[in-house]
């Protein structure tokens, strides 16, 4: 949080804010994002047991856990345990909020979000929501019923809406935190031992890994024998005994991985909103295996549609892909320079200039408009 005013006067100043959301590295990244361009205290509501915990701490921010049942879509006993934990998080949230007095609270999605926006509302405290994603989330259609805004990273979203909440939207573009504009790839090299020269590519199946990408890699790996492999596996199936010259496997890379995007020729991913906003920051050429309709909401084929149709990436769908056609493709870029630079170009066309300025500025707007809650005012808790 090198950006950020970190001086006792300027937290005196400056009203406090609450962040919410969590369940996965995408929905803290970007709120960290935001928190680098604002001045004064912050703290951070999300779930116990999620991830964001130890993300949100090691960005030096105050952290407040709650309980958060997950939200789906379909029908399962585990709803049912689900409901009352999110029933325990808006308790535990209204309590949060009583004592720290928070002048706006920001979610960031995520279903750890969910109880704090109830809570917001109940306490009349102003609340905003911010997508990532090209389709909103049921996090976020939930929380737009009870927040003032709904910002949102493109455009098109907004038609996705409900009718009833279109009028609270703000195009914005998904924040990228402010380490990826200051990457090095000469750094990143360092960081790999990769030898300049040799064609580096990133694998990033997310912030828990891709069991998917995994196996398609290490099926691929004798093929890639002249390329650089960078390779974020997840937790679950990191083994460090793959470690050898051109090959480089990590659980998940932290603060190293803007200097490792900003050193790729190639980034072989997912399709999260927030990776696809870093490679569009960066202008990288990529390609994209989404999570499919079938495993999830659909929200990643659609957001790779997006850069496929724009020219930024090429998109394999996982039911049809084989170790034989991903080599064949890579190595088809690698011979093709020109449609590399072509496809990073088309990339940093998609980069929506500085979307963690914009909504810090829209938040200290709408703080200078009303600096504390009015239920706070009146004296109530």
């Amino acid at each position: 949080m090198a950006e950020r005013s970190s001086t006792k006067e300027a937290c005196r100043e400056s009203p406090l804010i609450a962040f919410a959301g969590g369940g996965t590295a995408g929905h803290v990244f970007p709120g960290l994002a935001v928190v680098e361009r604002l001045d004064g205290r912050v703290v951070w509501i999300g779930s116990s047991r999620g991830v964001e915990k130890q993300l949100v701490q090691a960005a030096g921010l105050e952290f407040r856990g709650i309980p958060a049942g997950k939200l789906r879509r379909y029908l399962s006993l585990r709803n049912v345990t689900d409901l009352v934990a999110t029933a325990a998080g808006v308790v535990a949230s209204l309590r949060i909020l009583a004592r720290e007095k928070p002048a706006l609270l920001f979610s960031k999605g995520g279903f750890a979000s969910v109880p704090p926006v109830l809570a917001a509302w109940i306490r009349g405290i102003p609340a905003w929501t911010h997508e990532s994603d090209f389709d909103a989330g049921l996090a976020t259609r939930i929380n737009l019923r009870f927040c003032e805004k709904v910002l949102v990273s493109f455009p098109e979203t907004v038609g996705s809406l409900p009718s009833s909440g279109r009028h609270k939207a703000v195009v914005t573009g998904n924040p990228v935190r402010a380490a990826i504009y200051r990457a090095s790839a000469e750094r990143g090299r360092r960081f790999l031992g990769a030898p300049k020269g040799v064609p580096l590519i990133l694998v990033l199946g997310g912030s828990l890994g891709s069991s998917f990408l995994n196996r398609l890699v290490l099926d691929s790996r004798e093929r890639l024998a002249g390329y650089f492999v960078a390779h974020q596996t997840g937790e679950k199936e990191y083994d460090s005994s793959r470690r050898e010259p051109g090959y480089y496997p990590a659980p998940f890379f932290r603060e190293e991985l803007p200097d490792l995007l900003a050193a790729a020729d190639l980034v072989v991913s997912r399709a999260g909103a927030n990776t696809l906003a870093e490679l569009a920051a960066l202008g990288k050429p990529s390609v994209l295996v989404p999570l499919p309709a079938t495993s999830s909401r659909g929200d990643q084929v659609r957001n790779a549609e997006v850069f496929r149709s724009h020219g930024a990436s090429l998109v394999l769908a996982e039911e049809a892909v084989t170790p034989s056609a991903f080599v064949e493709e890579v190595q088809r870029l690698f011979r093709e320079p020109a449609r590399r630079s072509e496809m990073a170009r088309c990339a940093s066309a998609l980069a929506a200039g500085r979307p963690d300025q914009l909504i810090a500025d829209l938040i200290r707007e709408r703080l200078q408009a009303a600096p504390t809650p009015p239920r706070y005012r009146s004296g109530s808790a």
